[in-house]
């Protein structure tokens, strides 16, 4: 559930906290002192995007960050998405500057993506925007399916499975339907292209050994010169050669051993450089003699490699991936040689795969129909307690082959009728925002078992009601409250008498500058503001009085 709202600079906020409480938050105040800014920070929270006019006037940034508790469901899904979580708690913390924001999950900076990633599991938003989607093609199936949950899942997995295998052998039997021309010419081409690779001989690992041999004989001549130049230095034969200076070195020494016995160490030790020296010399003759260069070998490597990359640029980035292209060309071409045959054999394949995937679409038509007939009755008579009083609303699910896809071949629609005698017509064309605020409010109650998130926010869940309608709504609210945690907006008494705890944002002027407080009103606090309600600003004693049968009445109501 959603603990608590911390908002600083952001709007006419300059700061404020809220607490949240199980239950039915209400939320009331006079119309402009910033109710809509509550609820548009919980937005922006969760990742809603944001326009600079919200930073507070002389402020360099605004703040807004929520505290939720999780619940098991809650933290198994976030663990999936990979979310850092702290003794099952969850601090969302978004700050916006001028041109950009920063979004921290307890702690640690993510995109705005993945933020909003979090908001389906962390709460419900249902305003005027999630009313309109009930009017959307895709909302009733997929309304359907959530009421069906697992009975469905299995099988809509399968379905979804087959019917992307029959997608991938039609494009394969649409991509191979030809003539014999064409058949004879694609066979003429693969030929051509296998025998070219095939007469390559390539082999994976010999490129690396060509394009050593191909660099050590571009640089021979260097290599060469480098190698006799280094010899003579080191060698013996030539006067001033390092051979030649410490043989010479070592006469010298020889010649005084007998004097000092230091002297007889040195000698050893030079003599000791005049071996390895020796040594070198004979290694680097041997390096010498290697670099002989063969014109004729030099050049068939050069022409293998150019052979090599000629082949990897038509056919592959690597030899491997050559070679796997011929095992491919070999295939096709084998499949040409007995066309027919293939082409049999692939159309048996689809016509099979299309028999599976029907039975599948067969399978989950049936239990959409008869969960259909259930979530029709639940609706009905969740409008009922509604103040619907003469609706008739139906689920209808159509089955139709062309509608084939990876969800079915099913159409479903939701229809409705709120007059006697007249034909139940499809929802978008019937329902005002009013009636579809109510009707949101029905799919809520009825799905209150199987809803994931525990927390659900209304916004002008009144738009358009009063009277008898109002307690009803009311009532529902309440109802919804045991289960979940709702977060209400309201400029209704009927609605705000249902509270658990009720909230009043109030705007002020403190000094010169215009500010939104919020806070949370006591009991007695809370029917006076049931009063302002009712009396449209003037609260007398009778009102007051109404406002407390009006909390009775709510309390009667939730026990």
């Amino acid at each position: 559930m959603l603990e608590s709202l911390h908002v600083k600079n952001l709007a006419l906020i300059d700061e404020a906290e809220v607490e949240f409480k199980k239950g039915l938050n209400i939320l009331t105040g006079e119309t402009g002192a910033g109710k809509s800014i509550i609820i548009g920070s919980v937005n922006l929270a969760l990742g809603a995007k944001a326009d600079k006019d919200y930073i507070r006037t002389g402020a360099e940034y605004a703040l807004i960050e929520l505290v939720f508790s999780l619940n098991e469901e809650q933290k198994k899904r976030i663990e999936e998405l990979e979310f850092p979580i702290e003794d099952d708690t969850l601090i969302l913390q978004r700050k916006l500057m001028q041109g950009r924001s920063i979004c921290r999950v307890n702690g640690e900076s993510v995109s705005m993506g993945q933020l909003r990633q979090l908001s389906g599991v962390l709460l419900d938003m249902c305003g005027q925007h999630e009313h309109q989607q009930l009017l959307g093609k895709e909302k009733p199936a997929q309304l359907l399916d959530a009421f069906a949950g697992k009975k469905l899942a299995e099988l809509k997995d399968n379905l979804k499975k087959s019917y992307r295998e029959y997608r991938q052998l039609q494009k394969e039997l649409s991509e191979n339907a030809m003539d014999e021309q064409t058949r004879k010419r694609e066979m003429d081409l693969l030929s051509f292209e296998v025998n070219e690779i095939e007469e390559a001989a390539l082999i994976p690992e010999e490129e690396e050994e060509l394009e050593k041999s191909y660099r050590k004989m571009s640089s021979a001549r260097q290599l060469q010169e480098t190698a006799g130049l280094v010899y003579g230095i080191t060698g013996y034969e030539e006067d001033g050669s390092a051979g030649e200076l410490i043989g010479r070195a070592a006469r010298e020494l020889k010649n005084v051993i007998m004097l000092d016995e230091e002297a007889g160490i040195l000698a050893d030790q030079l003599l000791e450089i005049d071996n390895l020296l020796n040594d070198f010399n004979r290694s680097m003759a041997d390096y010498q003699e290697s670099l002989t260069f063969d014109e004729e070998e030099y050049a068939r490597i050069r022409d293998r490699l150019d052979l090599i990359n000629h082949l990897k640029g038509k056919y592959g980035q690597t030899v491997e991936g050559v070679l796997q292209e011929l095992e491919e060309k070999k295939k096709r071409l084998m499949q040409l040689s007995d066309y027919e045959e293939y082409y049999r054999q692939l159309s048996g394949k689809l016509a099979e795969e299309k028999e599976k995937l029907l039975q599948y679409c067969k399978a989950v038509s049936e239990i959409r129909k008869a969960e259909a007939e259930e979530l029709s009755k639940k609706l009905a008579e969740a409008m009922r307690d509604l103040n619907f009083l003469n609706v008739d609303f139906a689920v209808t699910v159509i089955s139709d082959e062309e509608y084939l896809s990876e969800q079915g071949y099913d159409r479903t629609e939701f229809l409705i009728s709120t007059n006697p005698g007249e034909a139940k017509k499809p929802l978008s064309q019937v329902a005002s925002g009013g009636e579809l605020s109510r009707i949101m409010l029905a799919f809520k109650s009825v799905f209150a078992d199987t809803e994931e998130t525990p927390t659900l926010v209304f916004d002008e869940i009144d738009a358009g009601i009063s009277g008898k309608t109002a307690w009803k709504v009311s009532e529902k609210l309440g109802q919804l409250s045991r289960e979940h945690q709702i977060i209400c907006i309201t400029h209704l008494p009927q609605i705000a008498a249902m509270e658990d705890v009720h909230f009043l944002i109030e705007k002020q002027i403190e000094g010169e500058r215009t500010v939104t407080r919020i806070r949370e009103l006591k009991e007695e606090e809370s029917a006076m503001e049931l009063a302002r309600l009712l009396g449209g600003g003037e609260v007398t004693e009778a009102v007051m009085t109404n406002a407390r049968e009006m909390k009775q009445m709510a309390l009667k109501s939730k026990n």
